[in-house]
């Protein structure tokens, strides 16, 4: 029977991995498709149901940002989830960048994934909640200091407290003191939640 969201696209070229994302996913009761590399993913777009994708970053051949890359310039607008390996913020941004809707960091929780899918699925139907998530947004930004913001930048930008506070000639553990107060100003409960803020609000926008 055809989903009413689409099929999930489970892009990753290690076996494992993917074919446990495919049984977590059926399990919650979508409709999901693996694929063992974006290039036999390419290979069928045109002949695939599409809801949201979930894609390796890092993968030998086209990598996730070449994928991004790849949907932009054929004009297809479909949610693209990337996963993470540890340290790799900096691409996650640039993969945000890109219209990628969401980055997990592995190791991630089931229903992390789970959460960040359904709202993948609800992507083209959802444009007034984001306007009204941005102006909330918006409001946090206003509360933060403009240290904090000098912060916020720096830890969206993939650095570590040690490089922030050299950049601004404080010390670590002011950084961290600042951290935790933006983290709670920004309602944010990881550093993916903050990028994806970041993302939200256009602070790393070119």
């Amino acid at each position: 029977m055809p989903s009413e969201t689409g099929i999930v696209h489970v892009i990753d070229d290690d076996e494992a991995v993917r074919e446990s994302l495919i049984f977590l996913l059926r399990t919650a009761g979508l409709e999901v498709k693996g694929h063992v590399s974006a290039t036999d993913f390419l290979e069928v777009l045109t002949t695939v149901e599409l809801g949201c994708i979930i894609s390796d970053v890092r993968m030998p051949g086209i990598s996730g940002i070449d994928l991004l890359r790849r949907l932009k310039e054929l004009n297809i607008a479909v949610p693209v989830i990337v996963m993470t390996g540890h340290g790799d913020v900096p691409l996650a941004v640039e993969a945000m960048k890109f219209g990628a809707v969401d980055f997990l960091e592995k190791p991630f929780d089931d229903e992390v994934l789970l959460t960040s899918v359904r709202l993948a699925l609800q992507e083209r139907v959802g444009e007034t909640k984001r306007r009204a998530e941005r102006e909330v947004i918006d409001s946090m930004l206003g509360a933060l200091s403009p240290r904090e913001r000098d912060v916020l930048g720096g830890l969206v930008a993939g650095k570590a407290n040690k490089q922030i506070a050299f950049d601004l000639g404080i010390s670590p553990r002011t950084v961290e003191i600042y951290r935790a107060n933006l983290m709670g100003k920004m309602r944010a409960g990881s550093l993916s939640d903050l990028v994806r803020i970041a993302l939200v609000a256009g602070i790393l926008q070119q």
